[in-house]
């Protein structure tokens, strides 16, 4: 099983509603526009040690636990998914308390999931099995001023049927894997 949390329970500094209402606004006069996101992953040397790249941010580490062999500096690939997808459902219950004007105290998002390690990546048992994770379960805790508890299980629900990562780790989505030549 794996366990990750994500917990915000310091003084929430508002988001700009103002700004959260053009966004929205934005997102409805061209329902139909994309964007692509990008990410460019160098294994370090170090072991199973990787740099993630995004934007122009400082790299987002990804190791192993020894366990798995890695050094244990870092969120296993896993454990990010993870990771991602808790704060994707924040951001949406946060966002939406705040368009509905509640005033948000703290969230906290607890994932968890299982997944068979023992193909070891296609060099341990390859017997037929589910690859990944098999289930994963979240609870997510929000306090609001100005919401009622059925207001808040609504919220909860919101923000998970409107979440981009829960929905891309719910639905088949085609994704392509070559090798580029060097």
């Amino acid at each position: 099983m794996t366990v990750a949390t994500l917990k915000t329970t310091a003084a929430f500094e508002p988001i700009d509603k103002a700004g959260l209402l053009a966004l929205a606004e934005k997102g409805k006069s061209d329902p139909k526009a994309v964007r692509t996101v990008r990410c460019k992953t160098v294994a370090e040397g170090k072991r199973f040690r990787h740099l993630n790249y995004v934007r122009n941010l400082p790299p987002h580490i990804v190791d192993e636990p020894p366990a798995l062999l890695g050094d244990d500096t870092a969120p296993n690939p896993t454990e990010a998914l993870l990771a991602a997808l808790g704060s994707c459902v924040a951001v949406g219950l946060q966002a939406n308390a705040v368009a509905r004007g509640w005033t948000v105290r703290s969230i906290e998002v607890d994932l968890e999931g299982d997944i068979n390690i023992t193909s070891v990546w296609g060099t341990g048992d390859l017997s037929p099995k589910p690859l990944g994770l098999t289930a994963v379960r979240i609870k997510a805790r929000v306090a609001a001023d100005g919401a009622t508890e059925a207001e808040l299980d609504e919220l909860v629900a919101h923000a998970a049927h409107w979440s981009p990562v829960l929905n891309t780790v719910q639905n088949p989505v085609p994704v392509s894997v070559e090798r580029e030549k060097a």
